[in-house]
């Protein structure tokens, strides 16, 4: 009896112990599913974000497209932004100061790097570029894109003011393009006298972003400078820079400029140019491919800014760039992003649709390029030649001093003088602060 009750015991401790062998036989298939198996069917791309204005984020599309094919483990994204540029800064800066920006990548307008780098937005990009590839972008976009010897923003598409000429009427009157402020106002003068043109010399001196733009050449050009970033010397107030206010005040004084110059941005220039009017423009490189369907197509040329006697030319950079935010949880997918974007190919392709200015020197000279737009090489020569609005973090309140002050002098409501000795003591305190 004994035994056969050890035995139905033993019997039973047998079947438990089958049953605890399949059930972790279970478990354990449960896990390699679990662990092995369900991530090959259930993982999802990385998705790496930005925000980019509604217009040029159209034009970005294709790249997108064929960058996600591309990479299937990532997925690109671009929110769609207001097109004014203020407004686009403005969400990049509440997103950051918030601290749960949905943005990887930054896409970025030249003068905000050094603002958003020193806020500690950006993650260092210079461990990331090889300086054999640095060389073969335009040197000054390279330099728009650090800060304090550190690199925060690779450059996608380049921008940089240049003189717009009429060449016809050049020819007709015998002059060769100026090289110099004084040239430019004698040819205005002479072909108004004439009747060829109604207006001589046309810029941006209306009270926003493109009058400091605008003003950084004339400055430049006639051997002044606005901040040294390095050490934060301000010089508004100092003999070249009231030479350069003077020179704009003598072209609206002596009618080669019309008065109500102090109220125009771009596009009133440009058509002014456009419509035959006047015989020089300063302008950015998007006007030449809209002037060719125009009266004036086949009649103008572009050049470098002129410049005082002994000086050189200045061509005021701009364009637009990408950095990754500190904030993004996946930086080399967000890295693979950016090298696809601002590689050779992707920026033909852009500025074969566009007709954009590259980052990349190559590209001015590329044969496919060069059959759409046979003035790229001619662009390069204006680009070399860039002038960098001041590298600090505090560019857009100094940039709001000088908008505020240059107009007072422009418009004659304050002198030369006095106007550029108060932008620069008010510039001065911003800094210290």
């Amino acid at each position: 009896m004994f035994i056969f009750r050890c035995l139905t015991k033993l019997k039973k401790i047998g079947s438990r112990l089958l049953k605890a062998k399949r059930l972790l036989a279970i478990f354990l298939v449960s896990l390699a599913i679990q662990f092995a198996i369900l991530p090959a069917w259930t993982q999802q791309p990385v998705i790496i974000k930005t925000l980019i204005r509604a217009d040029e984020a159209q034009q970005l599309q294709p790249l997108v497209k064929e960058f996600n094919q591309q990479h299937p483990d990532i997925k690109f994204q671009i929110l769609e932004a207001p097109s004014d540029s203020n407004q686009v800064e403005d969400l990049y800066t509440s997103s950051f100061l918030l601290g749960n920006s949905p943005y990887d990548v930054v896409y970025m307008d030249i003068v905000w790097t050094p603002k958003f780098a020193a806020a500690g937005w950006l993650r260092d990009l210079s461990d990331r570029l090889s300086p054999e590839e640095a060389e073969k972008y335009l040197e000054g976009d390279i330099a728009g894109g650090m800060y304090q010897d550190r690199l925060y923003r690779l450059p996608f598409r380049s921008d940089a003011g240049m003189l717009y000429y009429r060449q016809d009427l050049l020819d007709k009157a015998g002059y060769e393009p100026p090289e110099t402020f004084g040239e430019l106002l004698e040819i205005s003068q002479d072909l108004q006298q004439q009747g060829l043109a109604d207006w001589g010399y046309v810029w941006q001196g209306k009270q926003y972003e493109g009058l400091a733009a605008m003003f950084v050449e004339i400055l430049q050009g006639s051997g002044g400078f606005w901040v040294e970033p390095d050490t934060l010397e301000v010089g508004l107030d100092r003999p070249a820079a009231i030479k350069a206010v003077e020179f704009l005040r003598t072209a609206i004084a002596s009618k080669i400029s019309p008065p109500g110059v102090t109220t125009y941005a771009e596009e009133e220039t440009r058509r002014l140019f456009q419509n035959g009017r006047a015989v020089f423009l300063r302008n950015w490189p998007y006007v030449y491919s809209l002037a060719l369907d125009s009266p004036i197509a086949g009649k103008y040329n572009i050049k470098p800014m002129v410049h005082a006697v002994g000086e050189t030319s200045g061509a005021t950079l701009g364009g637009w760039g990408l950095g990754i935010a500190k904030s993004s949880k996946h930086p080399d997918a967000a890295w693979e992003v950016i090298k696809f974007l601002s590689s050779e190919d992707s920026q033909r392709k852009f500025i074969l649709e566009t007709g954009f200015v590259p980052s990349r020197i190559d590209l001015f000279n590329d044969p496919k390029i060069i059959a759409k737009y046979d003035y790229y090489p001619k662009l390069l020569e204006v680009v070399q030649s860039s002038a960098l609005r001041p590298p600090i973090p505090q560019y857009a309140q100094a940039s709001d001093i000088l908008q505020r002050y240059l107009s007072a002098a422009i418009t004659g409501s304050m002198t030369p003088e006095q106007a550029m000795k108060t932008a620069a003591n008010e510039t001065r305190n911003l800094l210290k602060r």
